[in-house]
């Protein structure tokens, strides 16, 4: 077989020009949203005052299975889409494994993340709907600043409410949100009544993504001409995030290649969702019989250790309950942990794939995640995102396998951005100062007790 280039490269022309909804063909089709008051599923009507309304639409449609991919939109992407394909050669030889690792790079633009696949989205459908602007909430800062380069592109106002612990240990990444025009705020904040109320309950917390999406949703509903928009969990998310799962299959089908082990992060579910799509597709049909893995901080394990159930999306339980695997709405992860992946729950889509078997979970603590990080940036030259640098360390455990198999595996995971904003974390495990905090039975146990009792 000809030797396969470091990057594989797509043209512009071979860039989607759709988004693909994996529920479509998915025989179990994932828990509606709930009203949190009559615990009936959600209307359309009812998902407005929070929602755009062509967002609701594609959040809402289990049977279409293509979404065009609207012109204005399309043109952005080609900004900085097709994104590469690359083959870890150095990796490959560093780890003297057989196995073929290749990683989809998300980091080729400013944001520095995948993120801004579904930002520009969002914002897109805000502006054609005529609105004066959107808020948000952000963990690590990589939601947040695709959503404050997407705005400024389309010229729409945008609040970003940041998880207090990363507003402050990522002083930078909040600069270049304000660089893009956005308004920072750290969440919880004294700006919201949802937000007064956490702290008054939780004095010095600091925060999580639960917390944020409350006081976001807060200010969307109670100002005219602004929505809320979200980067992760949600339908309407995964759908815009197909386009990495898409363009790694063209790639990948230049040259007859069958990944045998797809690896994505796991937090809230976009990268991972995408990544996956039309491989889980596959998988589905009976196409496919590669293995699907999930990876998860330990420090917040929502598949790993989770309950399959309803819960509230925030912590201030005012936004649909989504059946997904969750610790529980109130759960707020411990601050030493240095990336994002801190939400409480999961996708709902994903959620339901891993109920139904089709894909696996697995924990990292993040000393071994920010070990992998250095041994990935020595020896194929990026610094990794944290976030993605879950995928890599199980993506190494896979390949090590292979070495002691023999077995030339073909292993896929998504690096989904870079670390460049993520030095003061590096510095504490270079410090020897990081260490790994792993919740107790008790602790998930108490949080779990805060679930909403659904008849």
């Amino acid at each position: 077989m000809e030797k396969i280039p470091y990057k594989i490269y797509l043209t512009e022309n071979e860039m989607p020009r759709a988004w693909y909804n994996l529920r479509a063909d998915m025989k179990n089709k994932p828990a509606p949203l709930l009203n949190p008051g009559t615990h009936q599923p959600m209307k359309a009507e009812e998902l407005s005052p929070v929602f755009c309304e062509e967002l609701i639409k594609q959040e809402l449609d289990n049977d279409t299975p293509y979404f065009e991919i609207p012109q204005e939109v399309y043109d952005f992407y080609k900004m900085y889409r097709p994104s590469p394909l690359v083959r870890a050669y150095c990796l490959e030889q560093a780890l003297d494994t057989p196995a073929h690792i290749y990683y989809k790079f998300e980091g080729n633009n400013t944001s520095g993340s995948h993120k801004l696949n579904s930002a520009i989205a969002q914002a897109y459908y805000a502006k054609k709907q005529g609105l004066k602007g959107v808020t948000t909430e952000t963990g690590a800062g990589q939601w947040g600043t695709a959503l404050s380069m997407a705005c400024g592109y389309l010229g729409l106002d945008c609040k970003v409410y940041m998880v207090k612990v990363s507003y402050e240990q990522k002083p930078f990444r909040r600069e270049v949100m304000r660089t893009y025009g956005a308004d920072v705020t750290p969440s919880p904040s004294e700006s919201t009544a949802i937000g007064r109320k956490i702290l008054a309950e939780h004095p010095g917390t600091t925060g999580s993504l639960g917390c944020a999406i409350s006081e976001a949703v807060e200010v969307a509903t109670s100002t005219p001409g602004y929505r809320y928009v979200l980067g992760s969990v949600l339908n309407q998310v995964l759908l815009h995030q197909s386009i990495i799962g898409l363009e790694t299959e063209a790639a990948l089908k230049k040259y007859d290649i069958v990944p045998d082990v797809i690896i994505g992060c796991a937090g809230g579910g976009s990268n991972l969702g995408g990544l996956i799509a039309p491989f889980m597709r596959d998988k589905i049909q009976g196409k496919l019989d590669a293995r699907i893995i999930a990876v998860e901080p330990a420090s917040c394990p929502s598949l790993t250790r989770g309950k399959y159930a309803y819960d509230f999306c925030d912590t201030g339980m005012v936004c649909p309950l989504a059946k997904m695997y969750t610790l529980g709405s109130n759960f707020i992860p411990a601050p030493n942990h240095a990336g994002g992946l801190r939400y409480h729950g999961m996708s709902s889509v994903l959620s339901q794939l891993y109920d139904d078997g089709l894909m696996e979970a697995v924990s990292v603590v993040q000393t071994d995640v920010f070990a992998a990080a250095e041994k990935f940036a020595r020896v194929e030259g990026i610094l990794p995102a944290p976030e993605s640098s879950h995928a890599i360390k199980v993506a190494m455990d896979e390949a090590l396998k292979c070495r002691e198999t023999g077995e030339a595996k073909n292993i896929v995971f998504g690096l989904t951005g870079t670390g460049y904003f993520d030095l003061v974390a590096y510095q504490r495990y270079n410090d020897g100062e990081m260490t790994d905090y792993i919740p107790t039975d008790e602790e998930l146990a108490k949080s779990l007790a805060t679930l909403p009792v659904i008849d």
